[in-house]
């Protein structure tokens, strides 16, 4: 499966590729009707719905990302002033879904103001560091869900063997819904009195969970997708910006970098604005290469419809005869975007060095422009992510934010929970795993095992 091969499924051959019935299956209980668990017409309606509140001048609103923001630097400030390591993926976590539910349906979740997890007393979640209040129990269940998903997927056809006597992520949604479900009724119920008629209000007076409920009467519906917008907005940034982080720790030079452009843009207290933030190309670099080696999304599955088909001709990744490959009907087709952006017959033979000039030398830049669908973070195609520049301005906001404070990164790989690092024989394979100093995983997002603990160094200037 290579870059040629996963076009043709997102984008040139989509016709002939949909989700699925397997991958729905695996994903019914946990995310249901929402937009990443189907296809064709309710899909449509689901991307027709969302698509009016990812516009331009939505996304470009940035108060809520001042609120949440000044909140998360409240935090680093306080850990940095006794010299604690910060918990970082914790705290993007928290930050991006605050400001999703903000801005998603007008209810901030107030997780930034839970409790926080503690350098060496904290344990190991199911996909990071695991609190034990309100949000805690939410997080957890909601990354136990994606665990659960994820190795139905490894077991294959089989795995509703081992869940013979009890769908096993039924306790994890009921804990999903117990947040949700409340939300819902709320949104149905201002609905009522919003518009006594049922007429709908128009659309730019209302947010998106006012429109949902304006659109259906059905709760499940509604919670279902909001449920799968939550997942997208908070999982994929959080990651991106955990391993921003994680990249500056390795690369102070980088970090010095981005930090005098982001003075030279912004200042020591300016605030960021979308004009200001479009100057930042540094900014953009480091983000896209971060998403080259660690896209939020790293793997993914499609299935074909029910005609077969030939994927066209492949590119130069693999050793090959150049042979179309010719896939039967009704079959599951793996396509890996972190294999594709780390493939070296496609970013030459530093591949997996991190270098975010690779984004402003004109020359390797143009290896890129020349064929974009080898960068696919936000996947492609008709199902590209419409959230993409949300993302992109949330991330250089708070980057911004912490950059006008803060000059030093350094890892506290002794706050790492038991079982976190990787392991010794990693030092002797090839590619990223020689020089990784965390374990990435995967569970429908990509991660950092036990989290990504930080010691942030306050600036002088």
């Amino acid at each position: 499966m290579d870059q040629e091969h996963s076009k043709f499924v997102l984008s040139t051959g989509f016709q002939r590729f949909w989700r699925g019935t397997a991958q729905k299956e695996r994903m019914e209980m946990f995310l249901g009707e929402g937009i990443f668990n189907r296809d064709d017409d309710v899909w449509k309606m689901h991307r027709s719905t969302a698509r009016p509140f990812f516009a331009r001048d939505r996304i470009s609103d940035f108060e809520i990302f001042e609120r949440c923001a000044t909140q998360t630097l409240a935090i680093i400030n306080n850990l940095s002033a006794s010299s604690q390591p910060c918990e970082v993926q914790d705290l993007f976590s928290r930050f991006t879904l605050d400001a999703a539910s903000e801005f998603l349906f007008g209810h901030n979740l107030g997780t930034l103001s839970g409790s926080l997890p503690i350098a060496g007393k904290t344990a190991m979640g199911p996909k990071g560091s695991a609190t034990h209040d309100s949000w805690g129990s939410f997080a957890q269940a909601f990354e136990m869900a994606q665990q659960i998903v994820t190795t139905r997927a490894r077991l294959g056809y089989f795995w509703p063997l081992f869940e013979l006597f009890q769908d096993k992520t039924s306790p994890h949604t009921a804990a999903i819904r117990r947040w949700l479900d409340p939300l819902v009724r709320e949104a149905l119920e201002q609905k009522k009195a919003r518009s006594p008629d049922g007429g709908p209000s128009p659309l730019g007076e209302k947010n998106f969970m006012q429109h949902l409920a304006d659109s259906t009467e059905d709760p499940v519906l509604i919670r279902d997708q909001l449920l799968s917008m939550l997942l997208a907005s908070r999982d994929t940034t959080a990651c991106l910006l955990t391993f921003v982080v994680y990249f500056m720790a390795l690369h102070p030079e980088v970090a010095q970098k981005l930090r005098a452009e982001v003075l030279e843009h912004c200042g020591l207290d300016g605030t960021p604005t979308v004009d200001r933030i479009r100057n930042l190309k540094y900014m953009r670099a480091v983000i896209n290469e971060t998403l080259r080696l660690f896209p939020p999304v790293p793997l993914n599955v499609r299935e074909t419809r029910g005609s077969a088909c030939a994927l066209p001709p492949p590119d130069a990744t693999y050793a090959n005869d150049g042979a179309p490959l010719y896939m039967p009907s009704r079959t599951l087709i793996m396509y890996f975007p972190i294999l594709t952006q780390r493939s070296k017959a496609l970013w030459g033979a530093d591949a997996d060095e991190f270098d975010p000039e690779r984004w402003v030398d004109g020359e390797r830049l143009e290896r890129f422009l020349a064929n974009p669908s080898m960068w696919a973070p936000f996947s492609a195609g008709p199902r590209i992510c419409i959230g993409q520049e949300y993302a992109y301005n949330e991330a250089s906001y708070i980057l911004v934010r912490v950059l006008q404070q803060f000059d030093r990164f350094t890892l506290a790989l002794d706050a790492q929970p038991e079982g976190s690092l990787p392991p010794g024989e990693w030092k002797s394979r090839k590619g990223r795993q020689a020089v990784e100093q965390v374990w990435p995983g995967s569970a429908m997002t990509l991660y950092i095992k036990g989290g990504l603990w930080v010691h942030f160094g306050k600036s002088d200037s």
